[in-house]
C-alpha cells in the first residue's frame, strides 16, 4: 500500500504528518479526515492507503492504490489522483 504525506494540518490525524495508520480516500477527499481540537492517532507510523474509492483514478486497481506515494493536499483531496 502506498505511504500517505498529508499537509491537511487541521485534521486530528496529522500531527507534523498523518499518524492514521492507514486512511481512506473518496470523492470528497481522504475520508479518514476529522476536525477536532485533540490529535489522534498512532503516533509516527507510516500512514498507508487502505482503500481508495475513486474508480475513476488510472491507479485504483480493485478499490486499492498503485500508486508509489499519495499526497493529501490541505484541502483534503488526493493529489495523487489521475484520471483512467
Amino acid at each position: 500500500m502506498p505511504g500517505v504525506n498529508c499537509s491537511a494540518s487541521d485534521c486530528a490525524f496529522n500531527d507534523n504528518g498523518c499518524n492514521a495508520y492507514a486512511v481512506t480516500i473518496a470523492k470528497g477527499g481522504c475520508a479518514t479526515f476529522i476536525s477536532l481540537d485533540e490529535k489522534g492517532g498512532l503516533g509516527k507510523v507510516n500512514s498507508q492507503v487502505g482503500a481508495c474509492q475513486l474508480a475513476d483514478c488510472k491507479f485504483n486497481k480493485h478499490l486499492l492504490c498503485q500508486a508509489d506515494s499519495v499526497k493529501v493536499g490541505a484541502d483534503e483531496k488526493c493529489l495523487t489522483f489521475a484520471t483512467a
